[in-house]
């Protein structure tokens, strides 16, 4: 049984020669489909890392009651400091706030007569990173009430613009991708369909002799599908051997001020999944073909 479909396999690899061109033509149009997808899938992948790194955060400015007991500030800043999330919290003491609201305003910010009866409070300000997993609403809200309820807190501001831009377009970059992807998919699906509709037809006469004489559906079967694996795992390698070519000349192309952008290359399981799924796709279009 083994050895059986070991010999259909080589002979589905050798017939994959038998029409040179068209087979050519196959697996040139899988490639370009494998590096369009994965021009756009990297793309994505950059747009949002940039967007979650520089945007998806979220900043609360926190205020604590005047003259309140450094204690007490000390015990919420301990609490805010073991809070998921947290990416930077800088702490103000009212001696820290009234010399950098001085540095502020320049020559004219000497506040050094207040040394003594310092009017500003306790403050910070807590930046959070809004991970994807956490991008449901009212996320920020909920963290807005879990820090204006600490005991010593008197007021707390935030704008919440950078969390909802970031959670916005991870939404569109979902509605979106699916859609290309599966109109991608639909285009590879044809192209191998009308390949190995096209390889029949000019094998009929061999078909129809290997069913006249008994042969299984399988054992005719067979070595289509195995030339239809063979396009989608060459074709889509290939798109993914292009694409790193053309992210090799481009990695560095917004590397300069004002962007500082270094182009990375798509994640490994972003990969694997686009050559699993044009492979399956060419299989499944062998399939119907042959059917």
């Amino acid at each position: 049984m083994i050895g059986q479909l070991a010999r259909l396999t080589w002979r589905g690899i050798a017939d994959f020669a038998l029409h040179p061109v068209a087979q050519l033509l196959t697996l040139v149009a899988v490639t370009m489909v494998t590096l369009l997808t994965g021009l756009i899938l990297m793309g994505l992948h950059n747009v949002n890392q940039e967007i979650l790194k520089s945007r998806g955060d979220v900043e609360y400015q926190i205020y604590w009651k005047v003259d309140l007991q450094t204690e007490a500030v000390l015990k919420d800043w301990k609490t805010i400091k073991g809070m998921q999330h947290l990416d930077k919290f800088k702490t103000y003491t009212p001696s820290d706030a009234l010399q950098e609201l001085g540095t502020s305003l320049g020559e004219s910010g000497d506040f050094s007569w207040l040394a003594d009866s310092n009017p500003l409070p306790y403050s910070g300000l807590a930046a959070f990173k809004v991970p994807p997993e956490a991008q449901e609403e009212g996320w920020t809200a909920k963290l807005l009430a879990r820090l204006q309820s600490l005991p010593g807190v008197d007021s707390v501001s935030y704008t919440p613009f950078q969390a909802d831009l970031a959670q916005g377009w991870m939404t569109i970059t979902h509605a979106v991708i699916w859609p290309v992807l599966g109109f991608l998919a639909l285009i590879v699906s044809l192209v191998v369909h009308n390949t190995i509709k096209l390889s029949l037809m000019t094998r009929m006469d061999e078909v129809e002799i290997l069913s006249l004489v008994g042969a299984r559906p399988s054992y005719i079967r067979w070595p289509l599908l195995t030339g239809g694996f063979l396009q989608g795992i060459i074709g889509s390698l290939s798109g993914i051997g292009f694409l790193a070519l053309v992210h090799h000349f481009t990695a560095d192309v917004l590397n300069f001020a004002p962007f500082m952008l270094q182009i990375q290359f798509p994640p490994f399981q972003q990969l694997a999944a686009l050559v699993g799924a044009v492979t399956f796709v060419c299989m499944i279009s062998s399939w119907v073909a042959v059917k």
